[in-house]
């Protein structure tokens, strides 16, 4: 009998301590599910949303055209929490390729490029429509593959031009013409320009050179104009952009035949706009707006990285500014 008690009493210490360790395992099973929880909810948390890098390549910021853009490009990004790197081209296709290269290396969200040759520059244009950057030309044509195109309607510019000098020679006299860089805006000013000069048989080129869209460079062209063409042979210059204008203004005064002579040429920059003022040899300048421009090109880029269809080409008016009327002027 007391055997018996004494295998009661272990067998109800035994089935205590078993239900002892059933309950001490609920709480590790209740503690583990709000950490798996906690594990979820963390991985489904969305990774944060990387920055917009654009890398704008101008042909040359010494000129205030590509100043002024490059200032509009980081404005507008800014309005989508991105940032611009602005680098210029020197007027050199070597230089604007490997910029490209580099905004490649760097894996920008996307490109902006003015060209400083239309053609040129297609191999480097494939090189980014390939590692699948959208790429905008803006100011001239782009070959190569560009997603879109935003410009000056250039032939217009050069057509204006060309009619105010047509109309101020009165159908008659003798011009020189200063070329620029082989770029899409310059061949169509041109070809505008001589769709004007259709319509006055009288008028002669007697002189046409390139200044490479500078100032510096056109004032050394217009200099061998001037001594290859004497005094009175010239009555008006036709210029691809205002620093070409100017620098033709300046080689005329420093010959003392800026009185023979008018100027007119394209942009209606600051420059161009004290120039004006002066009312002196340089009298009118078909105006174009960098700033509305690289902002529609940057607006159109977003558009293209968002997946939306684009415009291929979107071509802005100009306004032809003169000696009379550049006081209502609002510039850039």
């Amino acid at each position: 009998m007391k055997n018996m008690k004494i295998f009661l009493l272990l067998f109800v210490v035994f089935a205590l301590s078993a239900c002892g360790k059933a309950v001490e395992t609920k709480p590790a099973a209740a503690t583990g599910a709000p950490a798996e929880t906690a594990s979820a909810t963390k991985a489904a948390e969305p990774a944060p949303k990387k920055k917009v890098v654009i890398g704008l390549t101008v042909q040359n910021l010494s000129n205030p055209f590509f100043v002024a853009m490059s200032k509009g490009a980081a404005e507008a990004a800014k309005k989508h929490g991105g940032e611009v790197i602005a680098v210029s081209a020197e007027d050199n296709l070597a230089t604007q390729t490997a910029q490209i290269e580099d905004f490649i290396t760097k894996k920008v969200s996307m490109i902006i490029l003015s060209s400083v040759d239309t053609k040129g520059i297609a191999a480097a244009v494939g090189q980014a429509k390939a590692a699948g950057i959208p790429i905008i030309s803006v100011d001239t044509i782009s070959e190569g593959g560009v997603n879109a195109s935003v410009t000056s309607d250039n032939v217009q510019a050069g057509r204006i031009a060309g009619e105010y000098l047509v109309k101020r020679l009165n159908g008659k006299g003798n011009i020189a013409v200063l070329d620029g860089p082989p770029v899409s805006a310059v061949t169509d000013r041109i070809a505008g320009f001589n769709e004007a000069l259709k319509a006055a048989p009288g008028i002669k080129i007697v002189a046409n050179q390139n200044g490479n869209g500078n100032r510096e460079t056109s004032l050394a062209k217009m200099e061998t104009i001037l001594q290859a063409n004497g005094k009175g042979q010239i009555d008006a210059v036709f210029a691809i952009n205002d620093p070409t204008g100017i620098g033709a203004k300046i080689a005329a005064e420093q010959a003392g035949r800026d009185k023979e002579m008018f100027i007119v040429g394209v942009d209606g920059s600051p420059d161009a706009v004290t120039t004006l003022k002066e009312n002196k040899s340089y009298v009118g300048s078909s105006a174009q707006n960098p700033f509305n421009m690289i902002t529609i090109a940057v607006e159109t880029a977003f558009k293209v990285l968002a997946g939306e269809k684009v415009e291929p080409l979107i071509k802005l008016p100009t306004d032809f500014i003169t000696t009379e009327n550049v006081k209502d002027y609002k510039g850039w």
